[in-house]
């Protein structure tokens, strides 16, 4: 995809939801909560709040506080819609995320991944160790090309997705990059792709 010039507030009126959890990659989520802002867009971290009405997250490279007050448990799926993008991060927020109390139940954040899936308006970004989520859905991603951290190459085969060695690819509505070092080209194309009218969500 050639670079795309962007006007300024590109992403007015659309609205991003970040996952985030304990021992999250510094870097990645301040730049997302200021690159995204920064194109006009309204971002939510969304996280399981465990009946609390926030919770102090720390980051893994420095301790980090980061608050959520938004839960993603309980969200419709017209508020779902009303995304226009969907990020799971790097770092350890997908593993912390996919634990769920019955084995037989998807963990909430990962059934809430599962809905994104079947909302074609919604994008869908995977970056790094964030597969994890998405490791007990395996169908929604089989068959299709993605990149990951190389730890995790093996998972993403096994769960039969085509493995294709870029720092960012794209194929439909899902984005995946490679790594946490990688997120500010991660976030430039789901920018460029949102600039250009995909997954813009409902209004």
């Amino acid at each position: 995809m050639p670079d795309v010039v962007l006007r300024e507030g590109a992403l007015t009126g659309t609205r991003i939801a970040v996952l985030v959890e304990s021992d999250f990659y510094e870097p990645e989520i301040f730049y997302y909560q200021r690159r995204f802002a920064e194109e006009g867009a309204e971002v939510d971290f969304l996280t399981r709040l465990w009946g609390n009405d926030s919770i102090t997250f720390t980051g893994h490279e420095y301790r980090a506080p980061f608050t959520a007050t938004k839960s993603l448990e309980g969200l419709d799926d017209e508020e779902l819609r009303r995304y226009s993008a969907l990020i799971v991060p790097s770092g350890m927020v997908a593993d912390r995320l996919r634990y769920t109390e019955d084995v037989d139940v998807l963990a909430p954040a990962t059934e809430f991944l599962r809905r994104a899936f079947e909302e074609p308006t919604v994008l869908k970004g995977i970056i790094c160790h964030g597969m994890w989520l998405a490791s007990s859905i395996p169908a929604k991603v089989r068959g299709r090309k993605v990149v990951c951290h190389n730890n995790l190459i093996g998972d993403v085969r096994n769960m039969g997705a085509q493995y294709v060695d870029e720092d960012v690819v794209v194929d439909g509505d899902l984005v995946t990059g490679r790594t946490g070092a990688h997120h500010h080209l991660f976030a430039r194309r789901i920018i460029e792709l949102l600039a250009a009218g995909r997954g813009r969500g409902s209004t």
